[in-house]
């Protein structure tokens, strides 16, 4: 009994590892990174059943266990509920400041939406998994935010749209069949590119083939640029970086489990869900401080982000030397 106790207890460990490990080489194929966005919860078990193989005195195999467990949960813990982030020289700039609000509508409730922006009051808001009803509710909010880019929705999926209070200084594009979607905003005179985002489930669905098919059109961004949006993977997958190298955006800051079931309280969505919204800055956009919000009803989190602009340098002042007669 006490031989298949260890036996059960080895394979269970070794059936945990396995995905766990795959997941750090989801460069080589998309199959493997399916596995990197569960990495936390995987981590968790693999502490656990070490824990098993330590209960039956497997004492080398629970100790790699373990340590194969705290390295791959420390991957994550930037992307732990609490985290704050700031930029290290924000305090040292002065310039004025942005908000931008980020959303996966889903089966959010519009009365709390609307509620959720009045609070806020962001300058700008992207919205995944918008549909006709959704619009209509929107138009509250019109005279507020009168510039609007609604991409359209071939595929009856729901379409990304962006909200903004500052002027567009374009008509705005649209691409993945609605899940793309990029406007020029005029931020005090200064133009900044917003994307809005929304990728399908990672391998064996078609989100590697949305990446690549994304990928010219982010190499074309700006160095002042935000993109948004339900990426369906974790901040620390091979996905999320080949779209960062893409574009040339600069880290993002962790904001932690933001998805889960709709049947979830929010309270265990902050805690065991998957981190797959994001908000992604170029060089020359600083982001100040990215927090989660309360849920208002969708199986997302809602993503609050204050920025500013980088000042540009001022030319280098020249100086001229006079010859003494």
């Amino acid at each position: 009994m006490a031989n298949l106790a260890k036996t059960l207890a080895l394979l269970v460990t070794l059936a945990i590892s396995l995905p766990l490990v795959a997941g750090f080489l989801g460069w080589m194929h998309p199959a493997l990174d399916s596995f990197s966005h569960f990495r936390t919860h995987l981590a968790v078990l693999l502490g656990l059943a070490a824990l098993l193989l330590v209960a039956t005195r497997q004492w080398l195999h629970g100790a790699a266990g373990l340590m194969l467990a705290a390295g791959a949960f420390s991957t994550t813990l930037g992307a732990m509920p609490g985290q704050a982030f700031a930029h290290s020289d924000a305090t040292a700039i002065e310039a004025p400041r942005y908000r931008l609000l980020h959303l996966n509508l889903g089966a959010s409730r519009p009365a709390q939406v609307l509620s959720l922006i009045g609070r806020t009051r962001p300058d700008v808001v992207t919205l995944n998994e918008t549909y006709p009803a959704w619009r209509q509710s929107l138009e509250a909010i019109s005279a507020a935010y009168p510039h609007r880019l609604a991409c359209p929705d071939p595929r009856s999926m729901g379409s990304v749209l962006i909200l903004s209070r500052r002027p567009f200084l374009d008509h705005g594009s649209c691409g993945l069949d609605g899940r793309f979607g990029l406007v020029t905003v005029d931020f005090g005179g200064h133009p900044v590119e917003v994307a809005s985002l929304h990728l399908l489930w990672p391998w064996p669905f078609s989100q590697p083939d949305q990446v690549r098919t994304l990928a010219p059109a982010l190499a074309e961004l700006g160095d002042k640029a935000l993109l948004a949006g339900d990426f369906n993977a974790a901040e620390w997958s091979a996905t999320v970086r080949r779209i960062a190298d893409a574009g040339g955006f600069t880290a993002a800051p962790r904001l932690g489990p933001t998805w889960l079931v709709y049947s979830a309280p929010d309270a265990l969505r902050r805690w065991i869900g998957l981190p797959i919204d994001h908000v992604l800055a170029k060089p020359g956009v600083v982001l100040l401080d990215a927090r989660r919000l309360d849920g208002v009803g969708s199986d997302h989190l809602p993503v609050l982000v204050d920025f500013m602009l980088k000042p540009e340098r001022p030319p280098a002042r020249q100086t001229f030397a006079v010859a003494a007669r």
